[in-house]
């Protein structure tokens, strides 16, 4: 018993410690700025002054809404895409298969910095600089995503697929209809990956945005910092808060399939 409780004393110590900075910052944008220094996370006097500059200094509004378009079409795409390529990856026979697959994992071991200034260079021959196209497009592919997508699906028995096709079913509408439900604990790790990836990056747009009504919200985060626009450590923390918050929600919301697919649930063929 007293073992038992050692434990649990133990793993929320270890709890607060990650979760304290979390709640100090959440707690610090409601905060008046003689107030910001110090370590407490009830404010003696709760304001949302630091919210109110921060929306008026820049649009912030706008930038949400670009990020959340941004990376919501993005991870549907991985998913998509990256389903799609998974299944015939590991479902198919075809000419040329233990190559892709090599192809793929040969991708992962390039330096994304790498890529950066040839792919600059097509999207400017494209004429895409200052579009969502740019933003949008160098990210449908995934390989990670793919090969995470390729592991699970070779654990699906085969006798579920040829059943299907003996129904006269489709190779999309097999993947769709029977792979997807049962594969939610990987589509759900894929998606807050994807998504988080997404919603933070911010060397790629510096490159290619240079309108502030297209400008992402980590973006317009950096520029408006760097640039002086913050002003107080208040307006930067409710600007941070405005950032990291709704990766937060998505991640509660598909916590319970990320758990699964961590400690390895799922069908095993």
């Amino acid at each position: 018993m007293l073992g038992r409780i050692a434990l649990y004393a133990t793993l929320a110590l270890a709890a607060l410690t990650f979760i304290y900075p979390f709640l100090w910052m959440a707690s610090s944008t409601l905060k008046p700025p003689f107030e910001v220094g110090t370590l407490n996370l009830i404010p003696d006097e709760i304001t949302l002054d630091n919210y109110r500059t921060m929306w008026a200094r820049a649009p912030f509004g706008r930038a949400l809404l670009n990020s959340a378009l941004v990376a919501t079409t993005i991870t549907l795409a991985v998913l998509v895409f990256g389903s799609i390529t998974a299944y015939a990856m590991a479902r198919l026979r075809f000419r040329g298969r233990p190559a892709l697959n090599a192809a793929t994992m040969a991708v992962l071991l390039v330096p994304g910095q790498l890529t950066l200034i040839p792919l600059y260079t097509l999207i400017v021959q494209l004429g895409w600089i200052d579009t969502y196209a740019a933003l949008i497009v160098p990210y449908l592919f995934n390989a990670t995503a793919i090969l995470m997508l390729r592991q699970f699906f070779l654990q699906i028995p085969q006798s579920l697929i040829d059943s299907a096709r003996m129904d006269g079913m489709g190779e999309l509408r097999i993947l769709f209809t029977i792979f997807w439900p049962l594969s939610k604990p990987v589509l759900a790790m894929v998606a807050i990956f994807t998504f988080m990836g997404s919603w933070n990056e911010v060397l790629w747009p510096l490159l290619v945005v240079r309108e502030q009504q297209l400008m992402t919200l980590p973006q317009l985060l950096t520029v408006f910092a760097l640039g002086g626009g913050a002003g107080t450590v208040g307006v930067s923390l409710a600007s941070a808060m405005v950032l990291v918050v709704p990766v937060v929600i998505a991640y509660m919301f598909l916590q319970r399939y990320f758990i699964e697919s961590m400690a390895g649930a799922g069908i095993k063929g």
